[in-house]
């Protein structure tokens, strides 16, 4: 057999470029262009950016963001495969308010304040219609956050990724007086747990969203088959893709009352694996579920997926984006600064004599 494995002569070799192989730098030049109006619009928000977009880094600079002996705290995050749904929906242009939330309420529970944001973004082919729409949701997530987008990286990836999917990163950095970190706060069994609603999932569980509609037939442009007084008329791609909510105001309103003791960002692994990071060990979490106010999506999620309680906790927040801490007799207080925020409180701490007990214990749950 006879192999045709004869080489192409130099003379009828193309001249390759980078776009011949899938890279249009042009193209990523002009996006960089098109979008540094928007990202120099979030620099108002905080003191201390020292440099525009565009650098190999960003600057910035700690003494004129007006801290005395600071701490730095760093968080970084994903959307995971609610992407997936954005892609689907073509609704691009709120992800990126769940990325920045994603990481600026991990900052949150360490009491720091929201300081700079930077982004990622990976696609095969760039879009720059939807580049700019997610650059955009990142945008409006730092203004909610009352950071500053000081640099990210677009990346053209083709044979990685499908030519209209796209993936997305988001790293944040903030900053806390030393004297106020949360590690020093002793948490005892005089304390009451206030719940923050959340807006919806917020950014965790989508793969097993994305089944339970699998296993119903339902499709994303379906009319949910419940009432929802919050999202009426829509449908559950965009029911589902309603963005994180980001909590900054309703955290520094307590923090700068002294009121909040810790706090806890419900995401992946709902109640059961995040709230036991906040507690010592010699204390548990009592939680009164006739109190917890769990909006209707989660009820059909766990109907059509015939999901046990422990399933449920354990995967969504249930409507309960964070848990926060505050003393007893400081409970009233802390509830008149958080009114708009329709928090609610949902349960106490208890001494943990038995230590191979739950520390988190969920009581009065519906069938």
């Amino acid at each position: 057999m006879q192999h045709d494995n004869a080489e192409v002569s130099p003379e009828s070799r193309k001249n390759l470029t980078y776009r011949d192989a899938g890279v249009d730098v042009d193209k990523g030049n002009q996006f960089a262009d098109r979008i540094k109006h928007m990202v120099k619009a979030t620099h108002q928000n905080r003191a201390g950016v020292m440099s525009d977009i565009g650098g190999f880094a960003g600057l910035f600079d700690m003494k004129q963001a007006g801290f005395n002996d600071p701490i730095l705290v760093s968080a970084t995050d994903g959307v995971g495969t609610k992407l997936r749904l954005a892609i689907d929906c073509q609704h691009h242009h709120q992800v990126g308010i769940d990325l920045v939330a994603m990481c600026v309420n991990d900052l949150l529970v360490q009491k720091a304040t929201p300081l700079f944001f930077l982004d990622y973004f990976a696609c095969g082919a760039l879009d720059l219609t939807v580049a700019e729409q997610v650059i955009g949701g990142i945008v409006e997530g730092c203004k909610q956050a009352n950071c500053a987008l000081i640099g990210g990286e677009t990346a053209e990836m083709p044979g990685m990724y499908q030519q209209t999917d796209y993936d997305l990163a988001g790293f944040a950095v903030g900053a806390v007086e030393r004297q106020d970190v949360t590690d020093n706060v002793p948490i005892d069994d005089d304390c009451v747990a206030i719940a923050l609603p959340s807006s919806g999932l917020h950014s965790n569980g989508f793969s097993l969203v994305r089944k339970i509609l699998q296993q119903a037939g339902s499709r994303l442009d379906d009319a949910p088959p419940f009432a929802d007084e919050n999202f009426t008329d829509k449908n559950f791609g965009q029911l589902l893709l309603t963005p994180t909510k980001i909590y900054v105001k309703p955290i520094h309103a307590l923090l700068q009352q002294k009121l909040l003791l810790t706090s806890c960002h419900i995401t992946g692994g709902g109640f059961y694996e995040n709230l036991p990071r906040i507690l010592p060990d010699n204390i548990a979490l009592v939680i009164d579920g006739s109190k917890l106010r769990t909006p209707p999506i989660f009820n059909w999620l766990a109907q059509s997926g015939n999901m046990t309680h422990d399933e449920l906790y354990r995967t969504f927040n249930m409507g309960v984006g964070m848990v926060l801490l505050v003393k007893t007799q400081d409970a009233e207080q802390a509830l008149n600064l958080l009114t708009d925020e329709g928090a609610y409180i949902m349960g106490e701490t208890r001494m943990r004599d038995d230590r191979t007990a739950p520390q988190i214990i969920i009581n009065n749950l519906k069938a």
